[in-house]
C-alpha cells in the first residue's frame, strides 16, 4: 500500500490514478485541501492532515502496512513564504521522521529543478551547484538536504527534480496561456523566444516515480532529473500549440530587459501573478539531462513539449466551464490575472 501526500493536489491526483492502473488500488491519500473524491480509485482512502503535524501524519499511516509515501505536498511560490518553508522544509522533516518511525521503508521525495536556480550552463546534471530562487527553490533545497539526512540513516529516500509539469487537469499559470491561445490573442514571450525550455508531462514524472517506488533499493537511492526529451525553442512550442488551437494567436516577441522588471514591480504590487521562477527564467535556457534515470532504472519520456501542451490545453477546452469558475493559487485551479487581463484585451 501507498500512501501520498498533497494527494488533492494535481500531482497527487495524477500519481494515485496511475498507481490504480499498475494494480496499486488503495492509496491513502492526505492533504488539508479537499478531495473531489470521484476522481480518485474507488478503494482510496481520504485523511485530512496537514504534513507540518507529526501526529496527524501517525495517524493517518500508522497501522496500514504502507510500503512506500508519495511526498508531493508543497507550499507553491504564491503562498506566503513563512509557510513555503514550514511546509517545504519542516513538512519534509516531518514526513520522513514518521516513516522512520513507523518502519515505512521508503519514501519518494518530489523536488524541483528550481533547485538550480538561473544558471548558464546546460544540460544540467544531478552534481550541478544548487542556488534557489526565491522562498520556493530555497526551501526545496533545504528539503533535498534533510532526504539526505535520513538517507544516511538508513531510509530509502528518491529524490525527484522534474522540470515545469503539466497535463489533463494542470491550470494554474498554465490556464492564463491557454486562455489567451483560446482567445485568439497576440502571446507575449520574453525575450526572442529562441531559448530552449524543457517541460515535462506529467505521465512521464508519474512513470519517474513508479520506478522510484517499486525499483531495487539500491538503485532508486539517488537523486534523479525528469524532463521532455524533445523540445524545440519556447517560439516553436507555444508556436505549434497557437497552431493546434487554430484560434489565431499567434506568438510575439518582447524585450527581456524592458518586460522583466515590469513583471517583478507588478508582483511587488501584488497586480501579477507571475512570479520570479516563472519570469526570471522565461527568456533563458532551461534543460536537464534525464541520462541518468534512463541508465539506471530504464525510464524514457513519451511526450514531447509540444504534445503535453496541446494534451493539456485540450483538457482545458474539454473543462473550461468547471476551470473558469473559481480562481486559488494551486496548480488545479485559475489564478487571477490581475493586470494580465488588461494586457490580454490589449494584444487581441
Amino acid at each position: 500500500m501507498i500512501a501520498i501526500t498533497g494527494g488533492a493536489g494535481f500531482l497527487g491526483y495524477h500519481v494515485a490514478n496511475y498507481f490504480a492502473d499498475k494494480g496499486e488500488k488503495d492509496p491513502v491519500l492526505l492533504d488539508i485541501a479537499p478531495f473531489e473524491e470521484s476522481e480518485y480509485p474507488q478503494a482510496a482512502t481520504f485523511v485530512e492532515a496537514d504534513v507540518r503535524d507529526a501526529q496527524a501524519v501517525r495517524n493517518a499511516l500508522e497501522n496500514r502496512n504502507i510500503s512506500c509515501i508519495i511526498h508531493a505536498a508543497a507550499a507553491l511560490p504564491l503562498w506566503k513564504r513563512r509557510d513555503i518553508f514550514s511546509t517545504n522544509v519542516e513538512g519534509t522533516r516531518t514526513v520522513l521522521t514518521v516513516a522512520q518511525e513507523l518502519g515505512i521503508p521508503r519514501v519518494v521525495y518530489i523536488s524541483s529543478t528550481a533547485v538550480y536556480g538561473v544558471p548558464k550552463i546546460h544540460p544540467l546534471y544531478e552534481d550541478h551547484e544548487l542556488v534557489g530562487v526565491g522562498p520556493y527553490g530555497e526551501s526545496k533545497i533545504q528539503a533535498e538536504q534533510i532526504c539526505e539526512q535520513f538517507r544516511a540513516q538508513g531510509l530509502c529516500v528518491p529524490i525527484i527534480r522534474p522540470k515545469t509539469f503539466i497535463g489533463t487537469a494542470r491550470l494554474g499559470v498554465f490556464q492564463i496561456l491557454y486562455d489567451w491561445v483560446e482567445s485568439g490573442c497576440r502571446i507575449p514571450l520574453i525575450g526572442n523566444g529562441k531559448n530552449h525550455y524543457q517541460l515535462l508531462e506529467v505521465e512521464d514524472l508519474c512513470a519517474a516515480i513508479w520506478l522510484c517506488a517499486t525499483g531495487p533499493a539500491d538503485k532508486v537511492n539517488d537523486t534523479f532529473n525528469v524532463g521532455a526529451e524533445k523540445y524545440n525553442t519556447v517560439a516553436e512550442d507555444v508556436g505549434a500549440l497557437c497552431e493546434y488551437a487554430g484560434s489565431g494567436a499567434r506568438v510575439m516577441t518582447t524585450p527581456a530587459w524592458l518586460v522583466k522588471p515590469a513583471l517583478a514591480v507588478l508582483e511587488a504590487l501584488h497586480l501579477s501573478p507571475l512570479y520570479k521562477w516563472v519570469y526570471g527564467t522565461a527568456d533563458t535556457d532551461s534543460y536537464v539531462a534525464v541520462d541518468k534515470i534512463k541508465e539506471a532504472l530504464g525510464w524514457k519520456a513519451e511526450y514531447s513539449n509540444a504534445e503535453a501542451l496541446i494534451r493539456s490545453y485540450q483538457w482545458y477546452l474539454d473543462h473550461k466551464a468547471e476551470a473558469d469558475s473559481h480562481t486559488g493559487v494551486t496548480h488545479r485551479v485559475a489564478w487571477r490575472q490581475g493586470v494580465l487581463g488588461l494586457f490580454k484585451r490589449i494584444l487581441k
